[in-house]
């Protein structure tokens, strides 16, 4: 074989690992998604380029078809690209990854991906377009958390993040696909539920007790730009309002009354203890490491997101296809969020972060563009083995990241979610809140905390 169909082999190989994308691109804003000069995909690290089409998610029904082909749904209320993401249902993926790599990736060789492009610009704010709805968000969580203790060190510190300085996405998300979700079935007869109003809040406090409880974990001393509430008030109080918070929007799943939402719900809580097990203690061999950090993003940031919007389609109506939808939506824009996180711990200052820069480093955590790093500098494993923990690893390995494409890397996978997100969004009828997801999902990409 000559050098030029090598090297064409191995370019479609490489393009093989983004059949899990194939969506039409956006319009970005500080960080451009316009169409240019074609981007070309980056090299996966050796742990997420292994195992895809193992497991062949989007059933709907919870149900996994194993397989070393892939399948397409034909379905309208399904995506029309294959979904071979190794976050969808990570349950399993750990053991798929690392088998058949080069086989599998072979097979998808000669499938055509696509690269982000031209989008509609949708004049269309998320926030003013349910400013309503969203209004009241913590003084309802904080009235929530008041009628159930009258006991005024508990109430504070569990009321703590919730003073209305958040920009609380997590609402504003589950209410836009509870909007859109109604429309799609209802057209203009549909209104926003109390019930679905009620998911939106539960997300909210779910995700600020797992914030109380990581303060805890890695002692942080910033949060939102104020000091975070383990420097406020001792590890054991802190601790117990987290969990307290977690069962205040327990007792609210209950009152919900609807089995497959509580089933849902469940499983987010289930997935962030689990995530954070698999931050604090992760031994996994280089050929694993990028796997491993995909499925921990999943759990501790996308499960939540996915589940809440799934729940809100569920409490519309929704039938299995519908609701597996929206939850692919909340998937990537979940991955997209953590992944921008990502980035952002490495090229944004202390203050438009609201916490310390470069705090994966510090707490030993080798996010994707470490990850990505690796692969031009392999002096990267051994740091991130030994968790950053000689003097000096912190400051060699944001060097190297900055040196290397990681972060570009890191962008474009971020990219590549929020613009499957967008084509999912596209899926369903047109209305304002439909709009607002797609604008959601640019949102989350040019962020700035």
């Amino acid at each position: 074989m000559g050098s030029r169909s090598i090297l064409n082999v191995r370019l479609q190989e490489k393009l093989g690992a983004w059949l899990f994308f194939g969506a039409p691109g956006i319009r970005g804003k500080s960080v451009s998604c316009v169409a240019g000069p074609a981007q070309q995909p980056p090299t996966l690290p050796a742990g997420a380029r292994g195992g895809f089409g193992q497991i062949i998610p989007n059933l709907g029904n919870g149900q996994r078809q194993s397989s070393n082909e892939p399948t397409q749904s034909t379905d309208l209320h399904r995506p029309n690209s294959i979904s071979l993401h190794p976050c969808i249902r990570p349950e399993h993926n750990l053991t798929a990854l690392s088998c058949h790599r080069g086989t599998q990736m072979r097979n998808y060789a000669t499938m055509n991906t696509q690269q982000p492009g031209p989008m509609p610009e949708y004049q269309v704010d998320p926030y003013r377009l349910l400013e309503d709805d969203l209004k009241d968000v913590y003084t309802y969580v904080r009235n929530a958390l008041r009628r159930n203790t009258y006991q005024e060190d508990l109430y504070e510190i569990a009321t703590y993040y919730f003073d209305g300085n958040g920009k609380a996405i997590r609402p504003m998300v589950a209410i836009l696909m509870a909007r859109a979700v109604n429309y799609h079935m209802y057209k203009e007869k549909s209104g926003l539920l109390s019930s679905q109003r009620e998911v939106a809040m539960i997300s909210e406090m779910i995700h600020t007790a797992s914030l109380v409880h990581d303060d805890v974990i890695d002692q942080s001393d910033f949060r939102r730009g104020k000091p975070s509430v383990n420097v406020m008030w001792n590890h054991k109080k802190v601790t117990m309002a987290g969990d307290f918070i977690l069962a205040v929007a327990s007792m609210m799943i209950a009152r919900l009354k609807n089995n497959d939402v509580t089933l849902v719900l469940s499983q987010v809580v289930s997935d962030l203890v689990q995530g954070e097990f698999m931050q604090l203690g992760s031994k996994e061999t280089e050929n694993e490491r990028f796997a491993h950090y995909l499925t921990k993003t999943y759990r501790k940031t996308a499960s939540l997101i996915a589940n809440s919007v799934k729940s809100v389609s569920i409490l519309a109506g929704a039938d299995e296809q519908l609701s597996d939808l929206a939850y692919q939506y909340g998937r990537n824009m979940g991955l997209a969020f953590q992944l921008v996180d990502d980035l952002l711990d490495f090229v944004s200052s202390s203050a438009a972060m609201g916490k310390p820069t470069a705090a994966d480093l510090k707490l030993g955590l080798a996010t994707a563009p470490v990850l990505f790093a690796c692969e031009k500098y392999p002096e990267l494993n051994p740091m991130i083995m030994r968790r950053f923990q000689e003097p000096g690893d912190v400051e060699k390995a944001f060097e190297l990241v900055h040196k290397s494409q990681g972060l570009e890397q890191t962008q474009f996978l971020a990219k590549q979610h929020c613009s499957e997100a967008i084509r999912i969004a596209n899926l369903f009828k047109e209305s304002p809140y439909q709009k607002g997801l797609v604008v959601a999902a640019d949102y989350v990409l040019n962020r700035m905390k």
